[in-house]
């Protein structure tokens, strides 16, 4: 164990894992601001760390069963002459969740009502229960390809266990401002569910061997979330700025 702190290369995979997995967390911290937004206020913030209790569990749990995991990615049956194993199942089915999911939120978004000409989303309180279960049937997704992703990048259990742990940490730091933010802000809102849709699809094509390169995808998601930061910022100074005709 003490060789390991005092190795440069264990500490290099340890930021770089730390990283990717914050990174690979945002999808995350995405679907929980999203599902805690439907809960009465006084129960958001238990459905928080409960989703984050939960994540970190899973991630643990699955690198404690690093055997069984690597199993997941052995084939169980051909489709088309495309082999297809446990993990590209899960992960078609999470992606199907995700696609459901963000188009339903969407469609509640959207077909809000209408009172003096101004737009009102549905507003439909979520059952405190069920909110948990969507978040425990994503958790085990986001989990099992965040913990395939750290195998590969790091040979001792201690660091992915170590990275994930760091990582968590600042996810739940992160989540309740995020939460706070895309509730405050119903555009960044329909760009978040807009994400999950795009995370969604990136897992089905995953699961049908077809990888989207991550990269891809997060640089799409930074630049729509700058384009969008740009508009809150222009929509705070018009707000400002005095009616014409006023000196």
């Amino acid at each position: 164990m003490l060789e390991l702190l005092t190795d440069p290369h264990v500490w290099a995979a340890l930021v770089t894992l730390t990283v990717l997995e914050i990174v690979l967390g945002i999808d995350n911290i995405i679907f929980i601001s999203i599902l805690v937004g439907r809960l009465p206020e006084e129960k958001k913030k238990l459905a928080r760390q409960i989703g984050l209790s939960l994540a970190l569990i899973f991630r643990i749990a699955l690198l404690m069963m690093l055997t069984w995991i690597m199993g997941l990615t052995s084939p169980i049956f051909d489709v088309f002459g495309n082999a297809v194993s446990w993990r590209d199942l899960i992960l078609i089915g999470g992606g199907l969740f995700l696609i459901a999911k963000g188009v339903h939120e969407i469609h509640a978004e959207v077909e809000g009502k209408y009172e003096d000409g101004e737009h009102v989303p549905s507003v439909v309180v979520a059952s405190f229960g069920w909110t948990i279960v969507q978040l425990i049937v994503i958790d085990l997704v986001f989990s099992l390809d965040s913990i395939i992703t750290a195998i590969g990048m790091a040979e001792h259990i201690e660091v992915m266990v170590a990275a994930v742990v760091i990582a968590m940490g600042v996810m739940y730091v992160a989540s309740g401002p995020v939460s706070g933010f895309v509730n405050r802000h119903p555009t960044t809102k329909m760009l978040a569910l807009a994400f999950l849709l795009l995370i969604g699809v990136a897992l089905v094509a995953d699961g049908f061997q077809f990888h989207i390169p991550r990269g891809y995808i997060y640089f799409a998601m930074a630049f729509a979330a700058a384009v969008e930061a740009f508009n809150i910022v222009a929509l705070r100074k018009r707000r400002r700025a005095p009616p014409a005709g006023r000196a």
